[in-house]
């Protein structure tokens, strides 16, 4: 089996006293592919070192979170651009919009997303959206920034079948984790009836540990379980939905992003 965790923040502090056993436990559990989304200019050193660390497996995004959309939001915008001029990325991310931890900032947000979708058009990259609390602002914005270059994923998707439909119709693929795995989630309900091909898997590591782990620390390991549970909800061997869901990944992100950088 190939399988392949579309996003995960192993670089993070959270790894640093057993990373190296980690990335064994994912390997050992078919893990291939890692992609790595960036947070904003604190983060990309540490994420920029692991994939340097495994070229072969981990791939990096640039992007400025949501979360991290504060008074000196120009100045981290900055720092994403200069960055997606000096070399390639596999996706601009993760950006969107997050309406749960802080609302002062939305319109920041807004402006930010919109700027780094551009930039993502430019490039012909994917994007990757974080999308907490607000998959109606998101996809607002998506139908105004509409453009054939624009696809990717909605991470760590959650939401209603409505929502689910709304989000394929941009063309755009689901981003499945842990909450598969959370009995009172009913996320396995909504995607009994989503066909495979608009789906991806994902861990979020740290965050968002699958059951039995739930509320501990989360690796790409544990991406296997993920793909397992989804087998249960749509009465499939476990080999198809990793075949399907890793070939969904693929023609996502491009390893080697276009050699025209979008500056100099």
């Amino acid at each position: 089996m190939h399988l392949i965790d579309t996003h995960t923040h192993i670089y993070l502090d959270q790894f640093k006293e057993d990373r190296e056993l980690m990335m064994n436990r994912a390997i050992a559990n078919n893990v291939k592919e890692f992609y790595l989304p960036n947070i904003d200019s604190s983060s990309i050193a540490d994420m920029l070192a692991l994939e340097a660390a495994y070229p072969e497996s981990c791939y990096a995004m640039m992007g400025l979170h949501p979360c991290s959309v504060k008074e000196d939001f120009e100045k981290e915008l900055q720092i994403v651009e200069e960055w997606l001029g000096k070399r390639p990325f596999c996706a601009v991310g993760e950006i969107g919009i997050d309406l749960h931890w802080d609302t002062t900032f939305v319109e920041q947000q807004k402006e930010a997303f919109r700027r780094q979708i551009r930039w993502a058009i430019e490039l012909d990259i994917p994007i990757v959206i974080h999308s907490r609390k607000s998959t109606q602002e998101v996809l607002e914005v998506l139908r105004e920034e509409k453009h054939e270059r624009l696809r990717g994923i909605f991470h760590c998707f959650g939401g209603s079948m409505e929502e689910a439909e709304a989000i394929i119709e941009q063309g755009f693929y689901l981003g499945i984790g842990g909450v598969l795995t959370f009995k009172k989630a009913g996320l396995d309900k909504t995607l009994t009836s989503i066909d495979l091909k608009h789906i991806v898997l994902e861990t979020d590591s740290p965050y968002l540990a699958p059951t039995p782990y739930r509320g501990k620390r989360n690796e790409s390991g544990y991406v296997q379980l993920i793909a397992e549970k989804l087998a249960l909800v749509k009465g499939m061997k476990l080999e198809q939905i990793t075949a399907i869901t890793s070939q969904n990944a693929k023609n996502i992100f491009v390893h080697s992003a276009k050699k025209s950088l979008l500056f100099g």
